[in-house]
């Protein structure tokens, strides 16, 4: 028997995916779509390597269901920027050389573009709730806030 195909629109692009509708997002955007920002780490949502943002909200792809990601639009690390035009953030975060082995990036970087999008001058209080939840177990922490506090002061310089 076939899987019925759920239409996801993942990086501004519309795919349609035959697949379980509690199939995991984050099997989805590694496995079908071959999209390998979203890390697998811990698989219960806790560790955030698996981050992505559906509606501009930072999600946990490895516990969301495909089912309801129907009708939403998810955006990976691949859909914020380039190797030659990267995000904001990205930018940041390669200036502040915030990364050490990079398994925790993808989370961080997502979390952090979440976190902006909601609250374009976070205090750096703020900064460290939002990313509370992702783990690093490198220690780069220091340059990974020194990254997203960089981000927030060049987010806070763009005229409107």
């Amino acid at each position: 028997m076939t899987q019925p195909k759920i239409r996801l629109t993942v990086n501004g692009r519309i795919h349609d995916v035959a697949a379980a509708a509690d199939t995991a997002l984050l099997y989805v955007l590694r496995n079908d779509l071959e999209l390998n920002g979203p890390k697998y780490g811990c698989g219960l949502g806790e560790c955030g390597a698996c981050t992505v943002l559906i509606d501009g909200a930072a999600a946990r792809a490895c516990v969301i269901p495909i089912g309801g990601c129907a009708g939403h639009d998810i955006l990976t690390l691949e859909g914020l920027g380039s190797r030659a035009h990267p995000d904001p953030v990205q930018q940041a975060f390669i200036h502040e050389q915030a990364a050490q082995c990079g398994y925790c990036l993808n989370g961080m970087i997502m979390t952090a573009k979440a976190l902006l999008m909601r609250n374009i001058n976070p205090s750096e209080s703020e900064a460290r709730e939002a990313l509370r939840h992702n783990l690093c177990r490198c220690g780069a922490h220091v340059e990974i806030m020194r990254a997203v506090m960089r981000a927030a002061g060049e987010a806070a310089e763009v005229p409107d």
